[in-house]
């Protein structure tokens, strides 16, 4: 998908459900989805958990709420998974029958830290988002927004992320739709970056990234050229 193709006309309709709202990642995609024009539902393990995170995201022209993640699994059109990766399985687990039939995106990066620095742990099923299709077998999986900075994400001050989300899945409308929605947000290019069994590596690329920032004090993105 290039920067110059038309966003699908029901895109900008979709209501985007956001399972972990209350982490910096999922509240950062929610406070530009929302100002995107979408109704954003930030889910929690609490109603009132995810109705204190939703509010700390309002502001003028910005849509959203706030409710535990069962009743933003039923809600949501399509779902974005930004939950810790020690809860990830466990999770999706309990919301099988809710994402039913749903595209759910997951950007979750399963990471480890030591003295060394951040490096990718090795996933049973291959990835994070491979575990999510393995889970909710009735839902369509798509892996993306792995790679953008959660802090330039709610920092207001920022009015466009310079940055390529790739974008993975087996379902060609799917990932269609999920780089749709990623070019809903001011600077973001929606990429697809193959199939969903290579989710692996893009997510253990997000510890190269955390290198790169500390090294240089940066927040820094992806740009995929000749495309």
């Amino acid at each position: 998908m290039t920067a110059t193709q038309h966003v699908p006309p029901d895109v900008p309709a979709l209501t985007i459900g956001i399972l972990g709202g209350s982490g910096p990642q999922g509240g950062g995609l929610g406070l530009r989805l929302a100002a995107a024009g979408h109704l954003v539902l930030i889910g929690s393990r609490s109603t009132e958990r995810g109705q204190e995170a939703a509010a700390k995201l309002a502001g003028p022209g910005r849509r959203i709420e706030g409710a535990d993640n069962a009743t933003v699994a039923e809600r949501a059109d399509v779902i974005i998974v930004a939950v810790p990766w020690e809860g990830h399985r466990e999770t999706l687990e309990a919301l099988r029958a809710p994402l039913a039939g749903k595209i759910v995106i997951d950007c979750v990066n399963p990471m480890g830290f030591d003295k060394g620095g951040a490096f990718g742990l090795q996933v049973p099923e291959g990835s994070a988002a491979q575990q999510a299709a393995a889970v909710l077998t009735d839902s369509t999986v798509v892996a993306a927004f792995h790679h953008v900075s959660a802090v330039l994400l709610a920092d207001e001050s920022v009015e466009t992320i310079d940055t390529d989300v790739l974008v993975l899945g087996d379902d060609r409308a799917a990932t269609d739709l999920v780089a749709a929605l990623a070019e809903r947000i001011p600077g973001m290019r929606g990429i697809y970056a193959g199939k969903l069994r290579n989710a692996g590596q893009v997510e253990a690329l997000t510890a190269n990234l955390i290198s790169i920032n500390r090294r240089y004090k940066a927040h820094a993105g992806l740009r995929v050229t000749d495309v």
